[in-house]
């Protein structure tokens, strides 16, 4: 058989099998998978890469394990209820491995007075899936799954291993991931295919919680001239912090970044201080999150922090006496890079011309994966490609545009085949077996 003939094949299979990918969808969406209600869905998993042939692994991580890793968090000790999965597809020897990963988790569904269908319906519109975690990031991983699926069923073996996980617990910070990780799931390279709107991620931002107190002096609010405000004080201490994201984001040169207004913003999403209307507030509590360049370690970008906060004290003189106290805490994620001409990219890169007609973008990332703990921890240099509007990740009427789904499975489909390397196909075994019968 000739190239151009199995790669016809799997375009003609995924046009084929929509009906049987879109079910497969949407099942997955109807099966609520918020952090500790991950079993349901995790279970449609298993049983469709069990049907399709792949040695199945399924573990509760362990969390007492995880705790002792320094890149663990997770609001949970314990991981009861709560499986990975994974699936692999055994080469026959001599090409390269990659890992296909993908979480199974999703954010709740919030006020669902701002839906209009049910959450969980997988409600089908104008070529559209609705529900919460359709696109963040069920239509990736049902890509990932119909692309293995196309190239068994069409008889295509591959020489190298290929390593699909659904993990749980990427939204607060990647342990299921790193309970993968940590269990021995490692290869040449990995695939993850959050909602990119088909563009190609090599680099990922990394970002990680933080905690500012802001400290003042109570006193009587009828004089309060006679106190200091820990909310005023605060007003300046968010200037000062704005002023850090602007000057770490004026360094960045990176053309991966031109279409992102602010490549690695820091953001403050918890704001709490005082305790009576009628008493001067002696303390301000802020919490954020801090972006972290690709290329930059979390530890440099915690140490220019700190250093930031102490030249306060030269915007205002009371924070000579009283700095800011810096905390880190909560989630985290870590930041993670490859070359853009690492021969995954040029894969991929290829494979998309093959099936889109056109160059795909490629940009980097504007929020975190778990590709920099794949890259920088499993020691597996990860890219993040797949379907889904970015847009509309953690939004009422979260949708995907279920044609990406499909184009992105083809997309996947060729690019194993040739990161893998595949064997002859049967077809091509027949014909030299007659030409040599013949001769």
């Amino acid at each position: 058989m000739k190239v151009a003939n199995f790669k016809t094949r799997i375009n003609q299979w995924i046009k084929d099998h929509r009906e049987e990918g879109t079910d497969l969808l949407q099942r997955l969406v109807q099966a609520p998978s918020t952090q500790g209600n991950e079993a349901g869905a995790q279970a449609i998993v298993a049983q469709k890469i069990r049907e399709m042939g792949l040695q199945v692994d399924i573990w509760e991580p362990d969390g007492g394990e995880l705790k002792k890793h320094p890149y663990f968090y997770s609001p949970r000790s314990e991981f009861s209820n709560s499986h990975n999965v994974v699936g692999v597809m055994k080469g026959t020897g001599g090409g390269r491995s990659i890992i296909l990963n993908g979480h199974i988790d999703v954010v709740p569904d919030g006020d669902r007075n701002q839906w209009d269908d049910d959450p969980y319906s997988g409600a089908i519109k104008d070529g559209k899936m609705f529900g919460r975690g359709v696109t963040d990031m069920k239509g990736g991983n049902v890509s990932l799954i119909l692309a293995i699926q196309a190239l068994k069923e069409n008889g295509i073996q591959l020489k190298g291993d290929v390593i699909f996980q659904s993990v749980i617990e990427e939204e607060s910070g990647g342990a299921g991931t790193l309970a993968a990780v940590l269990r021995g799931y490692k290869a040449d390279a990995a695939l993850i295919p959050e909602p990119t709107n088909m563009r190609i991620f090599p680099k990922q931002q990394g970002s990680m919680w933080f905690r500012v107190l802001v400290k003042g002096r109570s006193a009587h609010g009828g004089t309060r001239y006679e106190g200091v405000s820990a909310i005023e004080k605060s007003m300046t201490v968010i200037n000062h912090i704005r002023a850090l994201e602007e000057k770490r984001n004026a360094r960045i040169r990176d053309p991966l970044y031109r279409n992102t207004p602010i490549p690695i913003p820091i953001n403050l999403g918890v704001i709490e201080g005082g305790n009576w209307p009628s008493s001067v507030p002696d303390l301000v509590k802020m919490e954020g999150r801090m972006g972290v360049e690709p290329e930059e370690t979390m530890e440099q970008a915690k140490n220019e922090m700190a250093e930031w906060l102490l030249k306060i004290k030269e915007v205002d003189e009371w924070f000579k006496d009283h700095p800011p106290v810096l905390e880190w805490f909560g989630a985290r994620w870590v930041p993670g890079a490859i070359d853009v001409e690492h021969e995954l990219m040029n894969t991929l890169v290829n494979q998309f011309r093959e099936v889109a007609g056109q160059d795909p973008v490629i940009e980097a990332s504007p929020w975190g994966t778990d590709g920099g703990l794949l890259t920088h921890v499993g020691e597996t240099p990860s890219i993040v490609f797949g379907p889904g509007v970015t847009e509309v990740a953690h939004y009422p009427n979260e949708y995907i545009l279920l044609d990406h789904v499909f184009t992105t499975a083809e997309i996947i489909a060729l690019a194993l085949i040739q990161w893998c390397g595949m064997e002859p196909l049967q077809d091509e075994q027949d014909a030299v077996l007659a030409s040599n019968e013949d001769k």
